[in-house]
């Protein structure tokens, strides 16, 4: 299991890209979000044709934005290329055949649609209402039967459903990535604070922000400053 970052920013930092990941998970590879930011990255490395599904942790704009350009992208460009949204539930489905047919009117003209089970070993956590009142959003658990077990927080305001959930889970070395703010008011995201304490037993990266606010007594690492998490060099500087 591999992840890669194509941006680690949050909705207004766009130096550093919306946040969004290529997961290399049993010989497939799945976009993680695709906002608005994401699609030029993408064209720009010809990462667009090795796409096999896609995952959103919610619709927001920066975790959506690029969505509609990429799937046109794969229709009229990458032949033999039909990327699949992976679905939760059924309901966030319907949510997503609807975001779509106002920009594609025929969304199933350009991407299937397949239960999350398809691909076992992700595990949704529903987290709606957790990072915007009454939006539905999730987060996901990566898991190899015999090897690492990786989390995607999404945004999420309050991490205790995730952490609970987590200790519920068989032990096991498990990493985290996780969306971070340094602003106690920004309630739509976790302040680093609650996070530090939870650094005992995970390992916790934080996205999703702006490092140049990252605050002096932050001993969490941040994905941006961890080289083998994101693009190449001398992509990333492309990007920026």
């Amino acid at each position: 299991m591999k992840f890669k970052f194509l941006g680690t920013g949050g909705a207004f930092d766009i130096d550093y890209g919306n946040s969004a990941a290529l997961v290399e998970f049993k010989d497939q590879t799945i976009l993680l979000d695709c906002g608005f930011t994401v699609y030029p990255t993408l064209r720009k490395h010809q990462l667009t044709r090795g796409i096999t599904y896609i995952l959103l942790t919610h619709l927001h704009n920066d975790h959506t934005g690029s969505l509609a350009n990429i799937l046109l992208h794969c229709y009229y460009f990458n032949t033999h290329c039909r990327p699949t949204i992976l679905y939760p539930d059924d309901d966030f489905r319907d949510e997503l055949y609807e975001f779509l047919r106002f920009q594609l009117q025929k969304p199933e003209q350009y991407v299937d649609f397949a239960p999350l089970s398809e691909v076992p070993g992700i595990i949704a956590l529903d987290t709606f209402g957790l990072h915007a009142e009454k939006l539905q959003s999730y987060a996901f658990i990566f898991e190899e039967e015999d090897g690492d077990r990786v989390v995607y927080s999404g945004d999420l305001g309050q991490p205790d459903a995730l952490f609970a959930y987590l200790r519920g889970m068989p032990p096991k070395a498990t990493t985290i990535y996780h969306d971070i703010t340094f602003s106690e008011e920004n309630i739509a995201h976790t302040y680093y604070k609650k996070l530090i304490p939870l650094a005992q037993d995970y390992q916790i990266y934080g996205y999703h922000c702006d490092p140049l606010k990252n605050p002096t007594d932050n001993p969490l690492p941040l994905v941006f400053n961890q080289p083998e998490l994101m693009l190449p060099a001398r992509l990333q500087e492309a990007v920026n």
